[in-house]
């Protein structure tokens, strides 16, 4: 039995799913900014910890690029958005 994730993170996963792009744009202070890109082209601010813990747990990945790495469900994130179907 796995534990429910709290609404903003499968929020999250689910406009991942659908197509909108997460990125995380840092500079060379370290200061991040996680964004998650619409389809329509509009971009919305992401708390810091939303994205972190969906990569704790192993529900997203990124590219770690720099300045601006962009995240993707892994196999774990897309079988959690599948159990939530359930």
């Amino acid at each position: 039995m796995s534990i429910p994730l709290p609404v903003l993170q499968v929020k999250l996963l689910l406009a991942i799913a659908g197509g909108s792009t997460l990125k995380v744009h840092r500079d060379m202070d370290g200061h991040k900014d996680f964004m998650l890109h619409l389809l329509d082209g509009a971009a919305q601010p992401v708390e810091a910890e939303v994205a972190a813990a969906l990569v704790e747990a192993g529900l997203i990945d990124s590219n770690k690029k720099f300045p601006a790495a962009t995240f993707w469900l892994t196999d774990k994130g897309r079988a959690a958005l599948a159990a939530l179907g359930e």
